[in-house]
């Protein structure tokens, strides 16, 4: 018996070790570009240009490879074959001119893990990402932008916002807190027709969980389980922390859908989550793609597009007034001539503050948010520049290489609102300005953005002077991940 359990044994090693060695060799030959692929930088045996890309500033990283290999490149992230698009042209030539194209997202194992392809951000380009968005920018327009009295609520949100500063009286304090639930706050009138309290903090801990899972989104571990999803069984690594991090979020944003559903009236929707339910007892009997679990997703990533990148914004905004106190203090003059001592900010007001206008451009030029966006995908064969690009292929789009294009900027390193305003100090628009990208799969809430951006931004100038404790200076370099945020910093906000 025990020579049978031997030879059993050494079985079960042999198959174990055939199956390692065709699963290799299976991946090496997956790692061969494509015939006419772009061409791009060699990449380690099995993990390509992994270990690269997470080992510095990935969007630098990209920017520098396009001046030896050109502004659309390859990258091997572990077997899967990856086009760069660096420079406004390359951008413009894919998600404009073959807008249907590069409309589509990558069927990776993270995205598939955690929605499903489903909701409406990493939502496969067809059928269920055109109902969705249909519905969330009706909702937008319904219950937001739309509706003449949405910008008094985002002036009263900006109340709160200034009140809570105020708290503080002079000394200094992280504005990331109040900032986060401020933004948040305008997302929610439209998904839940409620704001959050300053001190909810079941609320405020989820939105950290978002923020975290946007940083853990671009790390190693998870490029690696995109790579080889069998990794996915083992119980360490950051993308355990992320599924982790995910399935409290959902549980969370079932109980919100649920208690903000209650006393609902069909055909009368009060908020997003009416609007959803609505549609899908509309289509109850037909084939739809509206579920209570795509509505869980895109609850999710209308929240985090809502809060992530406007407060991030505003957070570099804060701290470029306080380093650069001559471009706060021409602001503030702007602010103090058109809009008084006597009234809020106004949006009709922006046309009349050409150079408040400059700044919040420069700002987002500069800090470049999201600077890869979201991953995009071929949705058929294409040819781009003479280069082959099969269908299903991933896409980056480099939006950092847009901002920091010689081509359309002069001096970009430098951060200079003069750039936006003509000879005579107007207001001019720049064609490679795409912090919200560009094609299909353009951010649908930038109008609401530049709305929050512009309110939050001169209420809180107007009645307070930003400098940094005690004359120091935070640290400048952006917390990588998924967006560009700043590191956690002391600012002191005392009355005008």
């Amino acid at each position: 018996m025990g020579s049978w359990g031997e030879v059993l044994l050494l079985l079960l090693l042999s198959c174990a070790a055939l199956l390692v060695t065709v699963s290799t060799i299976r991946h090496l030959l997956r790692q061969r570009r494509p015939k006419g692929f772009p061409p791009g930088p060699t990449g380690l045996p099995l993990i390509g240009n992994i270990l690269s890309l997470n080992s510095t500033e990935p969007h630098v990283y990209m920017a520098r490879l396009s001046h030896s290999h050109g502004e659309i490149f390859s990258l091997d992230l572990g077997g899967i074959s990856t086009v760069v698009l660096n420079g406004y042209d390359a951008i413009k030539e894919c998600l404009v001119r073959q807008s249907d194209v590069f409309a589509d997202r990558p069927s990776l194992p993270l995205f598939l893990k955690l929605t499903k392809m489903g909701g409406l951000l990493n939502a496969k380009y067809g059928r269920g990402w055109t109902e969705h968005r249909k519905l969330a920018v009706s909702c937008c327009r319904n219950f937001g932008y739309g509706q003449k009295s949405f910008e008094s609520k985002i002036l009263e949100e900006s109340f709160f916002f200034l009140e809570s500063v105020d708290t503080y009286k002079g000394k200094s304090f992280d504005p990331k807190h109040l900032v986060t639930i401020a933004v948040s706050n305008i997302s929610n009138l439209i998904l839940f027709g409620e704001r959050f309290r300053y001190d909810d903090n079941e609320f405020l801990h989820m939105i950290e969980i978002f923020s975290e899972n946007i940083e853990l989104a671009t790390s190693a571990w998870v490029f690696l389980y995109n790579a080889f999803p069998s990794i996915g069984i083992l119980p360490f690594g950051k993308h355990q922390q992320l599924f982790r991090n995910a399935a409290e979020v959902y549980e969370f944003l079932l109980r919100i859908i649920e208690r903000f559903s209650e006393n609902r009236k069909a055909h009368s929707p009060r908020h997003f989550i009416d609007a959803y339910l609505d549609e899908m007892e509309k289509n109850a009997a037909n084939s739809t793609t509206y579920s209570m679990e795509n509505l869980i997703y895109s609850v999710g990533e209308l929240i985090i597009a809502g809060t992530e990148t406007t407060t991030n914004v505003l957070r570099w905004a804060i701290l470029f007034m306080a380093l650069y106190p001559n471009i706060q203090g021409q602001v503030q003059k702007e602010i103090d001539t058109v809009v008084g001592p006597n009234r809020n900010p106004t949006c009709e007001d922006r046309p009349a503050m050409p150079y408040t206008e400059a700044v919040l451009h420069e700002i987002l030029r500069f800090c470049n948010i999201a600077p890869l966006g979201i991953f995009h995908a071929t949705s058929r064969d294409t040819v781009v520049r003479g280069y082959s690009i099969p269908k299903g292929t991933t896409v980056i789009t480099n939006l950092y290489s847009v901002h920091f294009d010689q081509k359309y900027w002069t001096d970009p390193e430098i951060f200079y609102p003069e750039r936006f305003l003509d000879s005579s100090g107007q207001f001019i628009k720049k064609e490679a300005f795409v912090p919200f990208s560009l094609g299909r799969r353009q951010c649908l809430g930038e109008q609401l953005a530049r709305m929050e951006l512009f309110l939050f931004f001169t209420s809180l100038l107007r009645r307070f002077h930003l400098h940094f404790p005690h004359g120091s200076v935070p640290n400048l370099k952006p917390k990588l991940g998924m967006t560009l945020q700043p590191y956690p910093y002391q600012i002191c906000a005392e009355r005008r």
